[in-house]
């Protein structure tokens, strides 16, 4: 009896003794003041960081965990703006929508999911699905499976044969008439009720397609396909319900409806003018250029077959443009927002991003910057997640090499930690 009462106490003193996890870091990127920090400590409690501490510190509690991370450089967990976490772009992908279940997307987004996170994204912006997305985040923020911390669209919002109707391409019994439950509208009211059941579907922002798309089985991929008066409803039918606007835009008339109607950022912007970005620097938009996306769809538009017919010269056309609009964008002052369509090319490829950004003239600090603060600061979380200080969510990554040295590095990272738990070590 004895020995019994012992063994309870001697397991509810391991329940009680707090089990923390001591990161000695040999360099630490501080975000915020855009420096690299030498041999400091990262204490990490439950889910927050605690303190940082100068040099290497041991605990005195035997119970905690010291992580040996002297040889690498030690930063924020990352953020991808634009992901498709539900699927991959394949020859077959077309064909799925009418042979796939909601389960066989489900099973394989979960690889998507956990494939994101080892690959040092701890945090994603969703940008349209068929609403799996919805509950494969609640999966994750229910540790049933291992994922990103994601926040989706749900189904992305189109016009009718616009980008994201998803009957383009389909015969006309198999057509139909999509609404705004199915996320199709053509008006003003029927844009309001579209974000109203995206927010009653459990989306936690709202995306839309304000322009023709490389991808969709339509002919233009750049022709806008809002009104303005639409776009203005459903912003603000969207931040009644605390939600940013993402807007998918190639061409430049849509992007401009789109900033004036009020979204939060312009995801590619292929063809974006001067005029189109002085009104982002003025409206407060973000850019979020997925040059990685434009670079595999010419690459993968080359391959006969991959894409139906209709899609070739559109991804010939705009896919290569992305990477020079966003430097003219960047040197311009436009905001940028780290983000990087995957899903158009194989998840965890994320970080290739950053090299495209350094190749034409954005430093690798900035890069860095735009996947952590930038994007916390967008996503309204700037108090919670992009930095690593105390009281802040324990999303930490850690590479090899210094990236600013050698940007490649952040394609090979060695060690994830999300909410002080360590998924990759």
């Amino acid at each position: 009896m004895k020995k019994l009462i012992l063994i309870l106490c001697f397991i509810q003193m391991v329940v009680v003794s707090a089990q923390d996890i001591y990161l000695h870091c040999g360099q630490l990127i501080d975000t915020e003041k855009g420096k690299v920090l030498t041999k400091k400590t990262i204490i990490v409690s439950g889910k927050t960081i605690k303190s940082i501490q100068d040099g290497y510190v041991d605990s005195e509690n035997t119970l905690d965990i010291v992580v040996d991370l002297k040889s690498k450089t030690v930063m924020p967990g990352l953020i991808d703006m634009h992901v498709h976490i539900e699927n991959e772009y394949n020859p077959a992908r077309y064909m799925d929508q009418f042979t796939a279940n909601e389960a066989d997307v489900a099973f394989k987004s979960v690889n998507y999911a956990e494939t994101t996170l080892v690959a040092g994204f701890t945090t994603v912006r969703d940008l349209g699905g068929t609403g799996v997305n919805i509950a494969l985040r609640n999966a994750i923020n229910n540790n049933t499976i291992v994922g990103p911390r994601i926040f989706t669209a749900g189904k992305a919002i189109a016009t009718t044969g616009g980008h994201a109707d998803p009957t383009n391409g389909r015969k006309k019994l198999l057509m139909g008439d999509p609404g705004p439950e199915q996320g199709v509208i053509n008006s003003p009211d029927e844009a309001r009720k579209a974000v109203r059941q995206r927010y009653k579907n459990g989306a936690d922002n709202i995306k839309i397609t304000a322009t023709g798309g490389v991808l969709s089985v339509a002919k233009n991929g750049q022709n806008p396909q809002f009104t303005i008066e639409e776009v203005k409803a459903i912003c603000e039918t969207a931040k009644d319900y605390g939600m940013i606007i993402a807007a998918h835009a190639h061409g430049d008339e849509g992007m401009q409806r789109a900033v004036i109607g009020g979204v939060t950022t312009i995801e590619h912007g292929t063809k974006m003018s001067t005029k189109t970005m002085d009104l982002m620097k003025e409206y407060g938009t973000y850019f979020v250029p997925t040059i990685t996306a434009g670079k595999a769809v010419a690459e993968n538009a080359k391959i006969e077959g991959f894409y139906p017919e209709i899609i070739v010269p559109k991804a010939l056309e705009i896919g290569p443009k992305i990477q020079s609009t966003f430097a003219k964008a960047y040197k311009r002052g436009v905001p940028i927002a780290f983000g990087t369509d995957a899903g158009v090319f194989p998840h965890g490829q994320n970080a290739k991003e950053f090299g495209y950004m350094v190749e034409v003239g954005m430093p690798a600090m900035e890069a860095l910057q735009s996947a952590t603060i930038t994007n916390a600061k967008v996503l309204g979380l700037s108090d919670q997640l992009g930095q690593i200080k105390p009281n802040y969510i324990a999303d930490i990554i850690a590479i090899d090499v210094n990236p600013l040295e050698d940007i490649s590095t952040m394609e090979r990272v060695q060690f994830v930690m999300k909410e002080g738990k360590i998924y990759k070590n």
